[in-house]
């Protein structure tokens, strides 16, 4: 029998009536809605410094509000990670709003997560659990599931596991489940968010995915009829490329084979899964740290016209003085401006200045009031983008392993009985793949200059400081051609910021992909902002966007 699992949130802060957009859009028999990212256990690790109560995801309670009765009306049970650094507190909230509500709704939470006590000096610790939590919680008769730190993926094999009956060593059937929710997690991303080639459908209000799963692990991603966006083998690609590694994908209750994934058009935004195999996952679990780093600060200056660089160069010596203190000073010249241009705007360069202390004064208002103070004695044409501020904390990830018997998974069901999953008995240490054999390639031809994307797509995330950056074909053609050619040393060529860092290429042929981890480019994870860009999501884009002699018969 089909089980019928929706999204309705990719990230706290997402669009907020999508839970009653998939509740009154179709059928559903499991709603998931996934909340927490790493920069999100940093923000929930600041709530709950203010106020021990708090710690997680307050606007799930408030969709709550608005769904609760409707998911109980239309059977519909609602699976979360909302709970984020409190579980229990979110699941107490819950039960008291269907106490007000007068529903008869049985919530339950899994715990055993957070090890910040193990880890001093961290503002939130805390290991990626896997599904059988959730899926003993349901099994159990739960209604509603709230968790903290779970993988994104346990959202969906979590329910899976429980509606058809799997255990722990049904490796092929759960690694299916994890790529069915892996193309889920980030919700519109499935269906044309965020998509190379977005104008081939109607974008403007995607809706979200859901996935048709089967008792052998395939499964069908798709979304509710008459609901925006669209549904393809190109939009279900570059999700499962979205935030990976090497062809195995590891994970709490199985490592799936991403090289063993095919997809397949179904119809109309309808997408198959299928093929997926399955291993024994590795023996330890993943803990993400969140610490305060420090301070930081940023000054943009406006440069405009003509001598640009010797503009730049005059502000950094002025400044120099005051930031001999400093611990770490980053200057960045963008370039924007354009000669003869034709409104002052285009006529502008930015000269960043970003600086980071563990003491605020050092680069608070001492700091900022220099860089005022120069308004009337500085380059032609002095501004800046806004008044600097007095120095805003930043964060810093780091993920460490822990042996899968270091955690206490529980299941705390709907009664309060707590319920200890056990760990995976059955492991395997995790390691890479042998390179598959290469496509053969184009025969020689005429070629022109012109941009990757017009044959190739791609999508960027980050993990902690690293990005990746998976490149697909749209044609078996396109694809025997990229995969001669984007090698590592050309695409550190045509990303010249990546020129200097460890980049490690992963070929997988089944989805005509390469996928590119370029290790250290986000410094210290997405919290540190130490890039423009700190999550890399648009690293993918300039890529597409430089050239390379393409072949004419690819354009």
């Amino acid at each position: 029998m089909t089980l019928r699992i929706g999204n309705a949130s990719g990230f706290y802060g997402d669009r907020f009536d999508a839970m009653r957009e998939m509740l009154t859009g179709g059928e559903l028999d499991v709603l998931t809605g996934d909340y927490l990212a790493e920069l999100t256990m940093l923000i929930l690790g600041r709530d709950r410094l203010k106020d021990p109560g708090a710690g997680y995801a307050r606007t799930f309670l408030r969709q709550l509000e608005e769904c609760l009765g409707l998911a109980h009306e239309r059977g519909v049970r609602i699976v979360a990670n909302a709970g984020g650094l409190n579980p229990s507190g979110l699941a107490d909230r819950i039960r008291e709003l269907a106490d007000q509500l007068g529903l008869p709704v049985r919530v339950a939470h899994v715990d055993g997560d957070d090890l910040t006590h193990l880890h001093p000096g961290s503002l939130a610790a805390h290991a990626y659990l896997g599904g059988f939590g959730i899926t003993a919680c349901l099994r159990d008769g739960a209604d509603v599931v709230v968790t903290g730190r779970v993988t994104d993926a346990a959202l969906v094999t979590g329910p899976a596991a429980a509606h058809f009956g799997w255990g722990p060593t049904d490796h092929d059937r759960l690694a299916g489940a994890v790529v069915a929710g892996h193309v889920l997690e980030c919700g519109t991303q499935a269906t044309g968010g965020n998509y190379a080639f977005f104008q081939e459908g109607d974008v403007r209000r995607p809706g979200f995915p859901l996935a048709e799963l089967h008792e052998d692990g395939t499964a069908v991603i798709t979304k509710h009829p008459g609901t925006g966006g669209f549904v393809d083998v190109g939009t279900v690609t570059a999700q499962l490329l979205y935030e990976t590694q090497g062809a195995r994908y590891a994970g709490p209750d199985v490592t799936a084979r991403l090289d063993t994934v095919r997809l397949t058009q179904d119809g109309p935004d309808r997408v198959r899964i299928s093929g997926v195999r399955g291993e024994a996952p590795p023996p330890t679990l993943k803990v993400g740290l969140n610490r305060l780093g420090g301070f930081r600060n940023e000054v943009a200056f406006v440069l405009t016209g003509l001598d640009i660089e010797a503009k730049a160069a005059l502000v950094r010596e002025q400044m120099e003085t005051h930031l001999a203190k400093v611990t770490d000073v980053r200057w960045d010249l963008v370039r924007t401006d354009r000669p003869d241009a034709a409104t002052e705007e285009t006529a502008g360069a930015l000269l960043r200045l970003v600086v980071r202390d563990a003491n605020q004064e050092v680069v608070g208002r001492a700091l900022s009031g220099a860089a005022v103070e120069l308004a009337l004695a500085s380059y032609p044409g002095f501004h800046v983008l806004a008044p600097p501020g007095k120095g805003s904390p930043y964060g810093v990830f780091e993920d460490v392993y822990v042996p899968h018997g270091a955690v206490d998974h529980v299941a705390v069901l709907h009664d309060g009985r707590r319920l200890p999953v056990a760990p995976a008995q059955e492991t395997a240490v995790l390691e890479d793949l042998p390179t598959p054999p290469l496509p053969e390639p184009l025969p020689e031809g005429p070629t022109r200059r012109a941009p990757l994307g017009l044959i190739a797509g791609a999508r960027s995330g980050d993990k902690g400081g690293n990005a990746n950056i998976g490149v697909w074909a749209r044609t078996d053609e396109a694809w025997r051609w990229l995969a001669h050619t984007l090698t590592v040393e050309r695409l550190r060529e045509l990303l010249p910021e990546t020129a200097e860092l460890p980049v490690t290429r992963h070929d997988l042929p089944n989805l005509r992909a390469l996928n590119f981890v370029v290790e250290g480019i986000l410094g210290e994870g997405v919290a540190a902002q130490h890039r423009f860009d700190p999550q890399a999501k648009a690293l993918g884009e300039w890529l597409r966007s430089r050239h390379l002699d393409i072949p004419e018969a690819l354009l």
